[in-house]
C-alpha cells in the first residue's frame, strides 16, 4: 500500500519537486542522466520544509489518503490513559461511519443521473436483436419444452419409486433426476448451437448475439435446474423441503422468473445495449432490471409473509398455547429482516450501478442457494433422525442388536452434523456478501490448523466407532444360536469379556489420539497415568487381587455364564462374569455379587456330566435283594419316559448297603446325567420309586414311638406298642 502511494505521489507531484529542487543558477539537467521520480520524492519527504509544503498542498487538494502515506499517524504515547485510547478509537469509528454515510447520501442524490444514459433508442435495438435471435430462441425453447415434457413423466415415475423405496434408493433417484434435468438443458443448448451454426448465416459461423443468447440460456437454465432440485415441483417424494405441491410449484415459478429476468437481462440485454447504444445506456438498463427484480421480490415477501410464518411455525400454529421464544418471534416477523435486506440491496443499486449491481445479485443468489441447500440438508437429516435406521431383515436376524446401536448413535451424530451445516451456511452466506474472507481464512495458518484438526478428530472418531461397531456386531453374530456354530458357555464368557475389554481399550486409545490431534502433549499424561496407576495399585490391593484371581479363573476355565457353581459359600447360576467378580442367582432368586478375592474354591456342578446320588432308606425287616430289584425296575420305568431318557447317560449304578441308620437301612444307587439335568432326573426318579415301593409294600421308614414301662420284679418286661396310624384313624 505504501509503495502504491509513493508511486502515485511521484507521478502527481513530479513537476512540483523538480521546481523545488532546481534554481535559476543551475544548468538544465540532461534527460539521460535524470533521476527517477521515486528518488526525487524520497528526497522531498526527507526534507522537512519540502515535506511540509507537500503535505499542505495534498490537504488543499482533498487527498487525505496521500497525506497519511507521506506522514503516517504517530502511535499513541505509552503514557496515554486507557480511557483516552478508547475515546480515540470510538472517535475514529464515528468519523468513519459519518464519512460513509455522507458518501452514501451523496451517491443517492446522484442516483437519478444514472438514467440519463438512456437515449430512447434502446427499445428499437432490443427489438432488432430479438428479430435476429427469433429462430434460435424458438428452436432452443421448443427443444427444451419437448424434452421437459418427457422428463416430467420420468420424474413422476422416479417419485413413485422413491415413495416405495428406502433411503439409498431415494438418494440415487434424486441424483438421477438432477443429472436428467441437466442433460435436458445441455441437449437444448446444443440444439440451439447446431441450429445457429448449420442453418443461420454462413455455414460453420455463429454471430455474437447468438453466442450471447445461448450462453445466457445455458447459465440461466442451469440455475433453474438447481432451483428445481431443491423444490422438486414434479416429484413429491424427491423433494427435500417439507412443503406442499402447490407451494413448491408457486415458489419454483416465482424464483425462476427472478432468475430469468436477472440472467437474461445481465447476460444478454445489457451486453447488446452496451455494444449498440452506449455503456451509459447499459448501466441504466442494468439499474432498471435491478429495480424491477427488487420490486418483484418485495411484493413476494409482503404477499406471502403469513403463509411463510405458518410454515415455519408448523404444528405449533394450531396449538392452544402460542409458541414463544426468539425463534418463534423470528418466524412470525421474518419479513422484516427480508425487507431490510431488500432495502439495502436497493441502496446498493442506487449507489453502485452497472456491473456492481450484477455482482451484488450474484452474491444474493449465492446466499439464497446456500440457505436453501443447507435447510434442505438439515430437513433431510431431521427426517432421518425421526425415522431412524432400518436394516434389512437378513442383517437384523444375524446381528439383532446392530440396529439398536445405530439408532442410539446415529441421531446424535446427525444432530452434530446439522449444527455443523448451520455454521457452514452462515459462514458461506457471510463470505458471499463480502463480510468475511472465508477462503483467505481457510488458507491461513490458523485456518489450516483448525480445519485439519477438525477433520482429523472426526476421522479418528469415525474409525473408532466403525471398529467398535464391527467388533460388537461380530460378537453378537458369534453368540447368535440361529446362525453358524452354536457358541459354548466358555465361548460366550470369553467373547463377552473380549467385547468389554476391547471397548475400554478402544475408548482409551481413541481419547489419546484425539488429544494428540487437538495439540496436547500426551507424553506427560501417559507418565502421570503410569504413576497414578502405580499409586492405585498400592492403595487398591484388594481390587488387584480380584483382577489377578479372575484372570487365572478364566484361564483355567473354572466356570462360565450359565453354570451352576458354589463360590464363596453361595450356590447358584452364573449370570454375569467379569474380570473382577462373578454374579450368581440362587434358587430363591437372590442375586449375589462375589469378588474373586474372596474365592478360594469353585465347585462346578455342570462340567461334562452330573450324577444323581440316591440314598434310599428302607425298614430293617425288608429284603435287600427285593429292594434292589424294585429300584432297578423303577429306573427301567423312568427310562420309558422320553423326556427323561434323553438326559440319562448310563445305566443305574448299584452300590448296595451304604450305612445302617437308627430307623432305616441306607441303600445307595447313582444315575449319570447330562450336566445340569441331574436334579430334575433325580426328582422324577424319586417319584417313580415311591410308586413302586407302595405297590410292593416296601416300607419306607417314618417317625414312630415305642413306650417302655420298665421291668417287674419277676423279670418280665411289659411294653405297649402304639400304632400311631391306628390312633390317628381312631381320632
Amino acid at each position: 500500500m505504501l509503495r502504491f502511494f509513493v508511486q502515485f505521489l511521484a507521478a502527481l507531484f513530479l513537476t512540483i519537486t523538480t521546481a523545488t529542487a532546481q534554481t535559476p543558477q543551475e544548468p538544465a539537467v540532461d534527460p539521460d542522466t535524470a533521476r527517477s521520480s521515486v528518488d526525487v520524492l524520497i528526497e522531498v519527504i526527507e526534507d522537512e520544509a519540502a515535506r511540509a509544503e507537500l503535505v499542505e498542498r495534498l490537504r488543499s487538494a482533498g487527498l487525505p489518503e496521500a497525506v497519511e502515506a507521506v506522514v503516517p499517524a504517530a502511535p499513541p504515547p505509552s503514557d496515554v490513559s486507557f480511557g483516552r485510547r478508547v475515546a480515540e478509537i470510538t472517535q475514529a469509528a464515528a468519523e468513519d461511519v459519518a464519512d460513509w454515510v455522507t458518501h452514501v447520501a451523496r451517491q443517492i442524490t446522484r442516483a437519478p443521473n444514472v438514467l440519463d444514459g438512456l437515449s430512447g433508442g434502446e427499445v428499437a435495438v432490443l427489438l432488432t436483436a430479438l428479430a435476429d435471435l427469433a429462430v434460435v430462441i424458438v428452436g432452443t425453447v421448443v427443444a427444451f419444452l419437448v424434452l421437459r415434457g418427457l422428463g416430467k413423466t420420468l420424474y413422476a415415475r422416479m417419485s413413485a419409486s422413491a415413495r416405495d423405496g428406502g433411503l439409498a434408493r431415494t438418494v440415487l433417484l434424486f441424483l438421477a433426476s438432477a443429472v436428467t434435468d441437466g442433460v435436458i438443458v445441455l441437449i437444448a443448448w446444443a440444439a440451439g448451437y447446431a441450429l445457429a451454426i448449420l442453418a443461420l448465416g454462413e455455414f460453420g459461423q455463429i454471430g455474437i448475439r447468438q453466442t450471447l443468447y445461448l450462453n445466457a440460456f445455458l447459465l440461466v437454465e442451469m440455475a433453474k435446474v438447481a432451483v428445481r432440485l431443491v423444490l422438486s415441483p414434479s416429484a413429491t417424494a424427491l423433494r427435500p423441503l417439507p412443503i406442499s405441491d402447490r407451494a413448491s410449484a408457486y415458489l419454483c415459478s416465482r424464483i425462476n422468473l427472478i432468475v430469468g429476468i436477472v440472467g437474461y437481462g445481465q447476460l444478454l440485454v445489457v451486453p447488446i445495449i452496451n455494444g449498440n447504444v452506449s455503456f451509459a445506456a447499459g448501466r441504466a438498463v442494468s439499474t432498471l432490471i435491478a429495480v424491477a427484480v427488487l420490486a418483484l421480490a418485495i411484493g413476494l415477501v409482503l404477499r406471502n409473509r403469513r403463509a411463510v410464518s405458518e410454515w415455519l411455525l408448523g404444528a405449533q400454529v394450531d396449538s392452544a398455547t402460542p409458541p414463544k421464544g426468539a425463534l418463534a418471534y423470528l418466524a412470525r416477523h421474518w419479513h422484516w429482516p427480508a425487507l431490510t435486506y431488500l432495502l439495502a440491496m436497493f441502496v446498493v443499486v442506487l449507489v453502485r450501478p452497472g456491473n456492481a449491481v450484477f455482482q451484488t445479485f450474484l452474491a444474493s443468489g449465492q446466499v439464497l442457494v446456500v440457505g436453501l441447500v443447507g435447510f434442505s440438508v438439515a430437513t433431510f437429516l431431521s427426517r432421518m433422525m425421526v425415522r431412524g435406521v432400518a436394516l434389512p431383515p437378513g442383517i437384523s436376524a444375524r446381528v439383532p442388536l446392530l440396529q439398536g446401536r445405530l439408532n442410539a448413535f446415529v441421531p446424535k451424530t446427525l444432530f452434530v452434523l446439522r449444527a455443523v451445516i448451520f455454521v457452514l451456511v452462515v459462514l458461506l452466506a457471510l463470505n458471499a456478501i463480502g463480510l468475511i474472507d472465508l477462503r483467505g481464512w481457510m488458507v491461513s495458518q490458523f485456518g489450516l490448523r483448525l480445519t485439519g484438526m477438525i477433520l482429523s478428530v472426526s476421522l479418528v472418531l469415525l474409525v473408532a466407532f466403525g471398529l467398535w461397531l464391527a467388533l460388537t456386531s461380530w460378537v453378537d453374530y458369534r453368540l447368535n444360536p440361529e446362525f453358524g456354530k452354536v457358541a459354548t458357555a466358555r465361548e460366550q464368557t470369553l467373547l463377552t469379556l473380549l467385547r468389554n475389554a476391547a471397548t475400554i481399550a478402544l475408548v482409551v486409545v481413541t481419547l489419546m489420539f484425539v488429544l494428540a490431534e487437538i495439540g496436547l502433549d500426551i507424553a506427560p499424561l501417559l507418565a502421570s497415568a503410569g504413576v497414578l496407576g502405580l499409586a492405585i495399585g498400592f492403595g487398591a490391593q484388594k481390587m488387584v487381587q480380584d483382577i489377578i484371581t479372575g484372570i487365572f479363573i478364566q484361564f483355567e476355565n473354572a466356570m462360565n455364564v450359565g453354570d451352576v457353581v458354589t463360590v464363596g459359600g453361595v450356590t447358584g447360576t452364573v449370570e454375569r462374569l467379569t474380570i473382577r467378580s462373578v454374579s450368581l442367582r440362587d434358587v430363591q432368586g437372590v442375586y449375589h455379587i462375589i469378588p474373586f478375592s474372596s474365592v478360594d474354591m469353585v465347585s462346578n456342578y455342570v462340567r461334562d456330566y452330573g450324577y444323581f446320588v440316591c440314598d434310599m432308606g428302607v425298614a430293617y425287616r425288608e429284603n435287600v435283594d427285593e429292594v434292589k430289584q424294585a429300584m432297578l425296575d423303577a429306573f427301567a420305568e423312568l427310562m420309558g419316559d422320553p423326556d427323561q431318557a434323553d438326559g440319562i447317560l448310563d445305566e443305574l449304578e448299584w452300590f448296595g448297603v451304604n450305612s445302617f441308620g437308627d430307623n432305616a437301612v441306607m441303600l445307595r444307587a447313582r444315575i449319570k446325567c447330562v450336566p445340569g439335568r441331574q436334579w430334575g432326573i433325580g426328582r422324577a426318579y424319586n417319584g417313580v420309586l415311591k410308586k413302586v415301593f407302595d405297590a410292593r409294600n416296601i416300607e419306607i421308614p417314618f417317625p414312630h414311638q415305642t413306650i417302655y414301662f420298665g421291668e417287674s420284679k419277676t423279670g418280665r418286661t411289659q411294653s405297649l406298642r402304639v400304632d400311631m396310624d391306628a390312633e390317628r384313624a381312631k381320632a
